[in-house]
């Protein structure tokens, strides 16, 4: 697959084109255990090269070392980059989350801090990572519409926000990107989520699609993850509810031999199959698994297939919620 190839897809109505599959940085700065910065600069750099073009990461991510990662891949390859980054989680330096904040001063003050680490005049896609449930959406879609009319972002996005949030942030200015978890695990977009974002011409840009690695059939136990991997306190990966939960990947693993690909790359064409407004941007650290996730998007899925996945995902019920229940509350906000 060549960079001229690789297939596109809208963010939103009028938004850019960005590849069908983007890239998700987090891991290599923050949460999944240690990450080498010069096998994660090759991995950028490759996924350029085969065309993935749509890059996400968030000032959050590693405290701001996330965005400083990029900034020389930036400096080199703006031309070829669509970069998204996200505001809203103030963190104190130990890592710990002090505050959800939209405040319009915080939407001004965290733009211009991502701006000065990615080392860009520009943001291509700012989102609101979650939403401030003691600040009026319509006041900090408002700031970050400022932030459009002075240049310094072109694209609006929400992240973790419910359908009625999505409506009221769309009439102040045009979301362009609504990202959210989605995959073969996590489905609840669904309902209304789903529905809204295509209503309003709003593409859905899926994180974790390979279910925080669980849908890989590599994890079969949560001795495997690293001792500071925060995977570790979600009760999908937890004792009782992973050896629930591994009937589903591992019936996915035999019907993704059967088919001649590997469950990541079914997972993943599940996804893009599930309509041409949603790019998922699953992460990683290693270029086999980039390219292993990249010949995804060339998948053609016929509706006898379609509906035999339908069917593996309705006798495989989830156990445990996306989150610790802590955090569940700031989603779908």
């Amino acid at each position: 697959m060549t960079p001229d190839y690789f297939p596109r897809r809208r963010l939103g109505a009028h938004g850019p084109e960005v590849s069908a599959l983007g890239l998700g940085c987090m891991g290599m700065s923050d949460f999944y255990g240690p990450a080498d910065d010069v096998q994660s600069n090759a991995v950028l750099n490759h996924a350029l090269d085969l065309g993935i073009n749509f890059l996400d990461t968030a000032d959050m991510y590693g405290i701001g070392a996330n965005e400083r990662l990029l900034a020389p891949l930036m400096a080199a390859r703006r031309s070829e980059i669509v970069i998204a980054t996200k505001f809203g989680h103030v963190r104190a330096p130990d890592g710990t989350v002090v505050r959800i904040d939209g405040s319009p001063a915080y939407v001004r003050e965290a733009c211009d801090a991502s701006l000065a680490r990615l080392g860009v005049e520009r943001i291509d896609l700012y989102y609101q990572h979650r939403v401030d449930k003691h600040v009026p959406i319509e006041e900090t879609v408002g700031a970050m519409a400022d932030l459009v009319r002075a240049g310094k972002v072109a694209h609006l996005g929400l992240s973790e926000a419910s359908a009625a949030t999505i409506r009221r942030a769309h009439a102040v200015h045009p979301i362009a990107a609504v990202q959210t978890e989605y995959s073969m695990w996590s489905r609840d977009v669904e309902a209304e989520i789903l529905p809204t974002c295509r209503e309003l011409g709003i593409a859905l840009v899926p994180y974790s699609p390979l279910g925080r690695g669980f849908l890989t059939g590599a994890i079969r136990s949560a001795d495997q993850l690293a001792p500071d991997d925060r995977r570790r306190i979600h009760p999908r990966f937890q004792a009782g509810n992973l050896d629930h939960n591994l009937a589903l990947a591992d019936a996915l693993r035999t019907l993704a031999a059967a088919w001649s690909y590997t469950p990541a790359q079914l997972a993943l064409g599940w996804l893009l199959h599930q309509g041409p407004d949603i790019i998922p941007i699953p992460g990683t650290r290693s270029i086999a698994r980039l390219e292993e996730n990249a010949l995804a998007a060339s998948i053609r899925l016929d509706e006898g297939r379609l509906a035999r996945l339908a069917a593996l995902l309705a006798e495989h019920a989830i156990a445990g919620t996306r989150y610790p229940a802590a955090q569940m509350g700031s989603v779908n906000g």
